[in-house]
């Protein structure tokens, strides 16, 4: 850990700040403005890649982050943190391993808005700890290619077009983009190859105030990986194909107001192999197909000294399976109201106090519904150091993906439970913001209380992982700082977290999710612009894990890191040449207890942008 020390041990003492402060940052698509590196050595990006290293942001990677990965956030599960995509809510009602399979080139998204505490409350659906909130980006005439190869037989390509088009539609301007990417890679460990491919297109309609988006996304992969999801020393695959349609429309209203709102559908296809040489028969093991859409629709109005907030939003969802048989329902519909009004006292541009006080409602045809308190309590000095500060109160509930729900309770690699409810999680948070000696950034402390969250768990001679129920209460800080120099942009992050669970008398040896987590964990990006069109990117994390015993290599204590050296000479406008390298250190950190962690992979690409 003396690496760790070195890169970050100065991180606790720093100050806090806003995190939508500016920071200068390199002349390159930036998917995320807190990570250096905006695409991994192994794949092209997709939205999950600049999540990897996001200092708030916990991700456990199977094969590569883009294979398949967990994304948590304060200390969650899989399947506690939710997706938005404009106005909806997307996600998989078959796992929480899918819920990163969103089909669309992160140069289509804006960077995404961590939804924590109270604005996870009004503005997601179906998640208890938080939500990532993807805006649809504006369109401009503009193109790029790029070609990249590295070890493990690694050969990928992108491309990306948009246009603006002459005509004109009710006063706002018809444009169109269209990306490709694709990869393949014979795998960092043997039996962990990977072929992925991705097409999007997009219509757009927009204007100074609104804009209208129309997409249309699909995505196919196919990896390998030992123990992808068992413990049980086995060769495993995946076979993904992903299918997205969205809509979506916002008309902003200014100072602040505007309504949001988006229809979408989505299909997943899975064809799980637990053991890739087994030979198959005419219907496979594990093979399920899920489809969801729904509609939402939300915004902020201000009618007067009172400033309304409110989200609506429904989903219908269907699976079909070889193995998930064994429950009470293959389909159901969720619902989600919010409403949230706002008072404020003192000026808008001045030193004032905020208050937000109202409920969301959330149902299902499949089980009872549940009524959730939204309160804020905020003081605001724009031009102070210490710029805001609150102190929050929020419930947020959810319901059960298909695996835990369907799969056989005495049978088989999962076992699940059909009687699992309504789960609930009640979060507490002190937090600010502010500037200090020129670092920017924000801090918070919190307690949250989850109830009858939903994790898989391990039991001694028991070849199998068995959903229980488990109560968890978590307590938590939160650090982010950030600071530009002339030459050198710098954001660094600390979580701190402890657990208490309990299982409710459930024989439990392990916990693959819930009690899989960082006590401690500290990164720090860093961009260095050298002189002469070369930069230098790298993304850092330092963490000191919960012991488990299902993890076996690599101990309890890591630190991975991603180097990035690209190089744009002056004479080719628009030419980009770049040498990546992930999991720099070659760490052999088990991110998932019993999963292999890849190797270190290293690529060299070239682009041109126009």
């Amino acid at each position: 850990m003396k690496r760790a020390i070195g890169l970050l041990g100065v991180l606790v003492l720093l100050p806090l700040g806003a995190e939508d402060v500016a920071v200068s940052l390199p002349e390159v698509t930036v998917f995320s403005p807190r990570v250096a590196n905006q695409s991994p050595a192994g794949t092209f990006a997709m939205p999950v890649s600049a999540l990897r290293y996001e200092p708030r942001v916990d991700i456990a990677a199977r094969n590569l982050g883009e294979a398949q990965a967990d994304v948590t956030l304060r200390g969650g599960i899989f399947e506690n943190t939710g997706f938005r995509l404009g106005a909806v809510s997307v996600f998989d009602p078959q796992t929480g391993h899918y819920l990163a399979e969103i089909p669309v080139a992160p140069a289509m998204l804006g960077a995404p808005e961590i939804l924590l505490g109270a604005d996870h409350a009004l503005e997601a659906l179906n998640s208890t700890v938080g939500a990532f909130g993807y805006g649809w980006r504006p369109i401009r005439t503009a193109g790029s290619l790029g070609l990249a190869a590295g070890d493990y037989g690694l050969n990928r390509q992108e491309f990306y077009q948009g246009a603006w088009s002459e005509v004109r539609l009710g006063g706002r301007r018809l444009a169109a983009d269209l990306a490709w990417g694709r990869s393949e890679s014979d795998g960092s460990v043997a039996f962990g190859e990977q072929n992925f491919e991705r097409i999007n297109g997009r219509l757009q309609l927009a204007g100074p105030a609104a804009q209208t988006d129309l997409f249309a996304g699909y995505q196919t992969k196919f990896f390998g990986w030992p123990n992808l999801y068992t413990p049980f020393n086995s060769n495993e695959t995946e076979n993904l194909q992903t299918l997205l349609f969205a809509l979506n429309h916002r008309a902003d209203g200014g100072g602040g107001d505007f309504v949001e709102a988006g229809v979408w559908y989505r299909r997943n296809k899975d064809d799980y192999a637990f053991n890739r040489f087994a030979p198959l028969g005419p219907v496979h093991p594990f093979q399920h197909t899920t489809w969801a859409h729904g509609a939402a629709f939300g915004g902020r109005k201000s009618p007067g000294d009172v400033t309304v907030h409110f989200r609506g939003e429904l989903v219908a969802d269907e699976l079909k399976s070889t193995s998930l048989t064994a429950g009470r329902f293959h389909s159901r519909t969720l619902t989600k109201f919010s409403l949230v009004p706002e008072k404020a006292w003192g000026p808008a541009a001045g030193d004032r106090v905020v208050v937000k006080a109202g409920a969301g409602y959330d149902d299902s045809n499949r089980g009872g519904a549940a009524v959730s308190p939204v309160f804020e309590l905020a003081r605001e000095q724009p031009g102070a150091a210490l710029q805001r500060i609150h102190f929050s109160y929020a419930k947020t509930t959810q319901v059960p993906t298909y695996t835990a729900l369907n799969s056989s309770a005495v049978a088989g690699l999962f076992r699940g439970n059909a009687n699992l409810g309504r789960e609930s999680s009640h979060n507490v948070e002190l937090g600010a913001r502010g500037t200090l000696l020129g670092w920017t950034g924000q801090a918070a402390l919190f307690h949250r209380r989850d109830d009858a969250l939903v994790d898989w768990t391990f039991r001694r001679g028991v070849t199998a992982r068995t959903a229980n129920a488990v109560d968890v209460a978590t307590s938590g800080v939160e650090l982010v700082v950030r600071r530009s120099w002339g030459a050198v942009d710098a954001v660094l992050g600390y979580t701190g977290l402890s657990k208490d669970a309990d299982y409710r008398g459930a024989a439990v040896d392990a916990s693959f999710y819930a009690l899989n987590y960082a006590r401690h964990r500290l990164t720090a990006a860093l961009t260095a612009r050298l002189g002469h069109g070369v930069e230098l990117r790298m993304d850092n994390v330092a963490r000191w894990q919960a012991d488990n015993l299902l993890r076996v290599i690599g101990g309890d204590e890591a630190v991975t890191s991603s180097l990035g050296i690209v190089y744009r000479p002056a004479a080719w406008r628009g030419v980009e040449f770049s040498v990546l390298a992930d999991n720099l250190w070659d760490s052999r950190f088990q991110a998932v207890p019993a999963v292999p962690a890849a190797r270190r992979q290293v690529s060299v690409g070239a682009g041109y942008a126009w």
